[in-house]
This record gives C-alpha cells, sequence and structure tokens, in this order.
C-alpha cells in the first residue's frame, strides 16, 4: 500500500461534523485513499463551541503528533475557521481550512486546484449503516451573545427540498434505517428560497422512505405549530424534538440576544405534549450565565421541573474571545457555575428517569444495532428511549416492535437502570 496515499480522520463536536466527516472520507476513498493506523495524513475535524472543546481540540493533536511524529496534520473546522494563526503554529499541523471550504481539503490532498468555495455543500454520514446524519442547512443568522459559531460558520444557508429528497434516496439505497437532519440552525431552511422546513418535512412525508426521519436541534420560535402537528401524524418523523432552551429565564434570555421568552417555549411543550404524549423533548441549558442571581437560577430551576420536558443537555458556561457575553458583569463564579451545572444535570436526571418509566409496558418500535461486545444489542424507540436486548445477529438493522421492561431501560452508555 502507498503510504503517501493514506490517512485517518479524528471528529469532535457536533453532528454536522460527523457528517462532513463522513464526506470528506467518501471523497479520499473514491480517489484510492485508504485509512491507516499508520496514516500518512491525520485530519482533526475541530470543534470550538466551548472552551473545553478547544482544550479537547489541542490535546488531540498534540496527542495524534507524539504518537505519528512523521505524519501530516490538517485541522478543519470551527476552531480552524476562527483561529488558523494559532494552529498552523502547533507541531506537526501543516494546513488549515475552515468551516466554508473544509472540503476543499481533498482537492489539497490530490494537488489540484480547489473549486470555487460553494454558497452551501451537502454531506451525510454513511459510516454506521444504522444511522445517518444528513447535512440540509448550515450557518445561522442569530448572533447569540455567548456564541462563536456563527463566526466560525458563516450566514445562513440551506439546501434545496429537492436536493434534500435526492439524498434521502442515496440513503435508502445505502440500507440505512434512520436519518438524523442536521445544520446550525435547521429551523431557518430554505428562507432565502421562499420556502421553509415545513414543507421540507412534508415533502419527505408524502414521499412516505422506509426511514425514521429525526429533526436535530430546532429553535423554538421556529418550531412552528405545522410541524408539530405534521409530526403527530407522520409515519416517517419521529416523536422527537430537540428544543434548546439555554435559560430559563426572560432577562437572562434577553442578555443572550434570544428570539423568544420561556412562556413561549412552555407553550410550545405544551403544544407537543397535547398532539404527541408519547414524545421525547430535549433541551439544551446553560448553566452560570454572566450576571444570573441566585433567585433567578431557583426561579429556572422551578420553571424546569414543571415543564414536562423529557431530559437536558447542560452547559456550563464557557467564555469564549471576542463575544459580548465575555464583557457582561458580574461574571458568576467558577464554583457557582458548577454547583449549577450540578443541579441541573440532576434534574435531567430525574426527567429522564420519570419519562422512561412512563413508558414500561408499551409497546414500540426499536431500531436494534450490535453492542461493542456484541453480547447486548442496543437500540432506539421512536420516541427516542434506549433499550438492550440480548444479541441477535439476524436483528442488527430491523425495526422491532419490543414491549419496554424496567431491565431493558438505559440511561446513559453503560448504564442500566437495575
Amino acid at each position: 500500500m502507498e503510504r503517501m496515499k493514506t490517512f485517518e480522520i479524528h471528529t469532535l463536536g457536533c453532528k454536522l461534523n460527523f457528517s462532513e466527516s463522513s464526506e470528506i472520507t467518501r471523497l479520499l476513498t473514491e480517489q484510492g485513499w485508504v485509512i491507516s493506523k499508520e496514516p500518512a495524513v491525520i485530519i482533526v475535524n475541530s470543534c470550538a463551541v466551548t472552551a473545553v472543546a478547544e482544550k479537547k481540540t489541542r490535546n488531540l493533536v498534540s496527542k495524534l503528533h507524539r504518537e505519528n511524529p512523521d505524519s501530516k496534520i490538517v485541522v478543519v473546522g470551527c476552531y480552524a475557521a476562527l483561529r488558523a494563526d494559532e494552529i498552523l503554529q502547533w507541531p506537526g499541523v501543516v494546513k488549515t481550512f475552515g468551516d466554508a471550504d473544509k472540503l476543499n481539503i481533498v482537492p489539497f490532498l490530490l494537488n489540484q486546484v480547489p473549486p470555487a468555495t460553494p454558497y452551501f455543500f451537502s454531506t451525510f454520514s454513511s459510516n454506521d449503516r444504522t444511522r445517518s446524519f444528513l447535512k440540509i442547512q448550515d450557518g445561522c443568522d442569530y448572533h447569540c451573545t455567548y456564541c462563536t459559531v456563527w463566526k466560525a460558520r458563516g450566514d445562513s444557508r440551506s439546501d434545496t427540498i429537492e436536493h434534500v429528497l435526492s439524498q434521502l434516496d442515496k440513503i435508502v439505497c445505502r440500507g440505512i434505517k434512520e436519518v438524523n437532519l442536521t445544520g446550525v440552525n435547521i429551523g431557518d431552511f430554505g428562507k432565502s428560497q421562499g420556502t421553509d422546513l415545513y414543507h421540507l418535512l412534508k415533502a419527505i412525508d408524502e414521499r412516505n422512505y422506509p426511514l425514521r426521519v429525526r429533526i436535530s436541534s430546532i429553535e423554538p420560535n421556529l418550531l412552528t405549530d405545522e410541524i408539530i402537528d405534521l409530526t403527530a401524524q407522520s409515519n416517517v418523523i419521529m416523536p422527537h424534538f430537540h428544543i434548546p432552551l439555554q435559560a430559563a429565564n426572560d432577562r437572562i434570555l434577553g442578555l443572550m440576544h434570544r428570539r423568544y421568552q420561556r412562556a413561549l417555549y412552555a407553550s410550545k411543550v405544551e403544544r407537543i405534549k397535547r398532539q404527541i404524549p408519547y414524545a421525547c423533548i430535549a433541551m439544551d441549558i446553560i448553566a452560570g450565565f454572566p450576571t444570573e442571581t441566585d433567585a433567578e437560577f431557583v426561579d429556572s430551576l422551578r420553571f424546569l421541573n414543571d415543564i414536562p420536558i423529557s431530559y437536558a443537555h447542560v452547559f456550563t458556561y464557557s467564555q469564549r474571545p471576542g463575544t459580548p457575553a465575555m464583557t457582561m458583569v458580574p461574571q458568576v463564579h467558577p464554583k457557582v457555575k458548577h454547583e449549577r451545572t450540578r443541579q441541573l444535570m440532576a434534574l435531567s436526571d430525574r426527567k429522564k428517569d420519570f419519562f422512561y418509566h412512563q413508558h414500561i409496558g408499551e409497546s414500540r418500535p426499536v431500531l436494534l444495532e450490535a453492542g461493542s461486545k456484541k453480547q447486548w444489542m442496543f437500540g432506539f424507540t421512536d420516541n427516542y428511549i434506549k433499550i438492550k436486548l440480548p444479541f441477535q445477529l439476524n436483528k442488527i438493522n430491523t425495526i422491532e416492535w419490543v414491549t419496554i421492561q424496567e431491565d431493558m431501560l438505559v440511561f446513559k452508555d453503560g448504564e442500566i437502570k437495575e
């Protein structure tokens, strides 16, 4: 094997990054490149959403260089878009590409002239034959005061409905059973083309694909009643919503420059539960945003406890250079931030426990996949309850109706609730 045409790729961060890494892998392998444990080139698809994410990127690149001192390292993605000059000083790094032009790594490695950067490029992951992440949108016009992703990813832009449908046709042909529609702000899909996310979902639903389709994170002010009602009657679009809240206090939401107040969020959750009582509703929440008082945090906890979300992704507020939030005073003390994070995570665990146990005894469709040790197989129900079953080779990548029992429930990776 020609070592000059060997590579490996490491991906950090969001589902969008995983989709784009899969596309890079596909394009390189089509040109005869081979994935190798002794690669000539190492690609790191980076994340910069938090200081922790940036640290993970730095540590990973350092580790990869120590283990592969003769390999050339190329860093792509959000971190590369924001701080290319810094990254190029790291040992082993020879080139960077931001988000808008990350596919240009392929002509770079092939010693070809890169094409003009496209307005939007579509990608989907295919490493896992059970599930795929399909990119339908990129960029963000919402300049939240704590966030740098809009700087890294650029203005909001999206695919066309026709091309998304053609990508889904390809995914179906690969035997994949589930697709997650991803983007930075997918609720903005189609706004520059005179269409919207609802009409895309309606077109997907009318095709009646042999797929389970999930909507990734969608802003509460962009989650329309039409989308909720369509999901309620669809056999294709799964009853699973990921709706970021970020703060449960209206003053803090205003400081964040979010485009809603918590009453709107509560109304969306209420409509979902009225239309789809068994739906899973995931939430994003930031702990310790600048100026948040103890009284505001207690009030937020009370609000979150009262609304029927299923679980939360909790993020400790992280200062991002160049953002307005970094200069707000007072900043919350790190110990207070971590304590608020702990309390929010405990609340999320209680919510998930309650949601899971609500469905014991119900029969729900589960998409099954193999476990790493092949003693168990795992899968998610349509409403995103993770379960385990004894391993059966012939059940991999099949959808089975399963009556949920207590000993099947998986609350975290490797954690079975006894």
